[in-house]
């Protein structure tokens, strides 16, 4: 992907080194653990010195690797591009304003409106603070567990999850979650899946104007494709368990989260990512 020396947003969060609130530092919980050791006869001054360094890390700067930089430059200019294409798309539809999500970049753990997630919960956005939230530990993982190299591969996954974005601006989500005690999760996994492949949908949107712009180069595409194919409920239970359960997909199988994306890449267009009114996915 044609990316250097281009514009980055304004919308990044770098919250790479912060604490999470309830997992380092002192605090209560600390205190009580201090003072059950001392009067069970132990040493607690151990654990006091372990603490005491905890702090001063936090204190410390965080310095990211070249590699992880260069990464953290290449989100920046993902994300200002998407910024452009969906402000866009929503003028000429008549979907009303595009408002920017905020991408924030974390190491370890983060705390959102959705609660504290771990690294191992891969890149998610939140509805309840508009918020897409990514370990760049996860271009590696992506690479090396899934099989999905390449930094289009990278783009495809910050689409995916800007396109959770746009589906809360425009309703979509809202109208799910409302639906969630009245059904069975079996039924509710049905509707979950539907709506990751039209997010999968909207980036295959956000690739076609990419590719437009001229910013896609030989082989990006089928990045994207593979990396969508290899982050399928049915090839990762496959790889997990040695067999798959369709009933509790909630993202879809390989090739339907490669075919919706594809869809979107050859469409350009909102109006033809209903997954919901799809009568088969």
């Amino acid at each position: 992907m044609q990316w250097k020396g281009r514009r980055g947003s304004n919308n990044v969060e770098d919250r790479r080194g912060r604490p999470v609130k309830g997992m380092v530092g002192g605090g209560i919980g600390t205190i009580v653990l201090i003072l059950a050791i001392y009067f069970l006869g132990g040493d607690p001054t151990q654990l006091i010195e372990n603490i005491q360094v905890s702090d001063q890390e936090i204190s410390t700067p965080y310095q990211g690797t070249a590699e992880e930089e260069e990464l953290a430059k290449f989100v920046s200019v993902v994300l200002a591009d998407i910024e452009d294409v969906w402000t866009e798309l929503f003028r000429r539809e008549g979907l009303g304003e595009y408002t920017y999500p905020k991408l924030v970049i974390y190491s370890g753990s983060v705390e959102s409106a959705c609660g504290i997630s771990g690294a191992a919960t891969g890149p998610f956005y939140c509805p309840g603070d508009h918020k897409v939230y990514i370990d760049l530990s996860f271009y590696k993982e992506l690479q090396e567990k899934f099989k999905a190299p390449g930094d289009f591969a990278m783009a495809y996954v910050i689409a995916h999850e800007v396109g959770h974005h746009v589906q809360t601006l425009l309703g979509i989500t809202e109208k799910l979650m409302a639906q969630r005690s009245r059904l069975s999760e079996k039924d509710f996994n049905k509707y979950l899946v539907r709506l990751e492949l039209q997010a999968d949908y909207f980036s295959g949107v956000w690739a076609h104007y990419a590719k437009r712009m001229n910013l896609l180069e030989e082989g990006d595409l089928e990045e994207a494709l593979n990396a969508a194919s290899m982050v399928g409920d049915d090839r990762i239970q496959k790889s997990a368990r040695g067999y798959v359960v369709p009933d509790s997909f909630t993202h879809g199988t390989s090739a339907q989260r490669k075919e919706w994306f594809y869809k979107g890449f050859k469409s350009g267009s909102v109006k033809d990512g209903d997954t919901f009114g799809a009568k088969t996915l």
